[in-house]
């Protein structure tokens, strides 16, 4: 038996050295969009983009090792859709606080999810949040997702009149978006593995031809990553009102990555007799990406749902991430390639995540208004009012709400009592 069977559990778990690296490619492969999405994100937040590349990569691949190693399970971890527009568009564009003291927001969000996951309260948590609210919030990311994929693709465009508009359709960017989306789609429901990446490297070439972009070369030693290393404000984080913030940050992340976690697990044949082995292991570890990320300068760390592409392909045990992690920190060497991808090209990318989260909704009860009003206000307000905060606020203020008018007060936990009062304490006296 060699060191890495014996220390993954190889044999045990029906699977090769060999199946789990391809497994481990068939992951990087579905979930690289990220280092070109991220730093176009978080750039939008002023963040210099290319320290924000490097953080990503290093960010991922400390992340994915960990649960390789430490948890042993096939799931990669990256910084987050959802996540990382929340910290852009909603916390540092919409309030208007700095990007350092958003990942102090981040870090401290980071610490507190270590603590519950460290003391078991997470998975507590989960079980008392109603399936509807759980299921409305992906879609309600996916939502907010599409407008800013639309917005940044030039296909909606502001208006004085009607709030927002049709834009110029006779523009390089939004008919390269639309073929770039087109080509995902057609590529994903091919089974062909990584199809957001080639969609976003296929508008990206043409780019070069109708949208006047430069090419800068593809290869080069990684950028200084100085400028986001350890800039986080925990003081501003704190002093500056922002715990609301953290507030969100720990339930989307709560929900996101522990869904994820519980998905991916059930495909790899990880459920034993009702319940996941390693489980608080697992999360303990995307716990911890969390606050190594916001020490290197990006937003919440969180495991990819990407991840089943591998487990389809025949991953089973940490090596699959072990190898997820090798591949982000070579992708550390083609930062000039990901400088020149512009934001039409990794929108459609954006829109097909967002086309995919809603596939949520489909879960919900639509039978009972008192679970299906509450999820669609949570879907809804995020991209109405540009902020995923305002849409989980009201979506646990109206549960609650509409549970005590019906007189189904037994049916709301002690949770969603208390998550429905901090809400409803922040936007009397905090503000919306």
């Amino acid at each position: 038996m060699t060191f890495l069977d014996k220390f993954f559990k190889l044999s045990d778990n029906g699977t090769t050295v060999r199946t789990e690296l391809l497994a481990g490619l068939t992951t990087f492969l579905t979930m690289a969009y990220i280092i070109f999405v991220n730093p176009s994100i978080l750039g939008d937040a002023g963040m210099p983009k290319d320290s924000v590349f490097v953080a990503t990569c290093v960010a991922a691949a400390i992340g994915t090792l960990i649960m390789g190693l430490y948890a042993n399970y096939p799931i990669g971890l990256a910084p987050g859709m959802g996540l990382n527009a929340y910290f852009a568009y909603a916390v540092v564009k919409g309030m208007g606080f700095p990007w350092q003291a958003a990942l102090g927001a981040v870090f401290i969000s980071g610490c507190l999810f270590l603590l519950v996951s460290l003391f078991r309260i997470r998975e507590l948590i989960i079980n008392a949040i109603p399936h509807s609210l759980r299921t409305a919030i992906p879609a309600g990311i996916g939502l907010f997702l599409a407008l800013i994929s639309l917005k940044n693709a030039g296909i909606v465009a502001a208006s004085p009149a009607t709030f927002v508009t049709m834009g110029d359709l006779h523009q390089a960017a939004p008919v390269l978006a639309i073929i770039g989306f087109l080509v995902i789609v057609a590529l994903d429901q091919l089974k062909i593995r990584g199809a957001l990446l080639i969609g976003i490297l296929a508008v990206t070439v043409l780019s070069f031809i109708f949208g006047g972009n430069h090419f800068n070369g593809v290869f080069s030693m990684p950028p200084s990553i100085s400028p986001t290393l350890f800039q986080l404000d925990l003081k501003g984080a704190i002093s500056m009102g922002l715990l609301n913030v953290v507030l969100v940050f720990f339930l989307v992340e709560l929900f996101d990555a522990t869904g994820t976690l519980m998905g991916v697990a059930q495909r790899a044949g990880l459920v034993k007799n009702g319940k996941i082995e390693r489980i608080n292991k697992a999360l303990l570890a995307d716990s911890g990406a969390i606050v190594a990320g916001s020490l290197l300068g990006t937003s919440s760390t969180t495991a990819y749902i990407e991840s089943a592409a591998g487990v389809q392909a025949g991953g089973r045990t940490g090596l699959t991430a072990v190898a997820v992690a090798a591949l982000f920190l070579l992708a550390l060497f083609i930062a000039p390639l990901a400088g020149v991808v512009p934001a039409y090209a990794t929108a459609p990318a954006l829109f097909f995540v967002a086309c995919l989260m809603l596939r949520e909704l489909a879960d919900i009860d639509w039978n009972d208004t008192t679970e299906s009003v509450p999820a669609v206000i949570t879907a809804l307000v995020m991209p109405f009012t540009y902020s995923i905060a305002n849409g989980l606020a009201l979506g646990f203020i109206s549960y609650a709400a509409l549970k005590l008018l019906t007189g189904r007060v037994k049916d709301v936990s002690a949770v969603i009592w208390v998550i429905a009062a901090i809400f409803l304490f922040k936007m009397i006296y905090l503000g919306g």
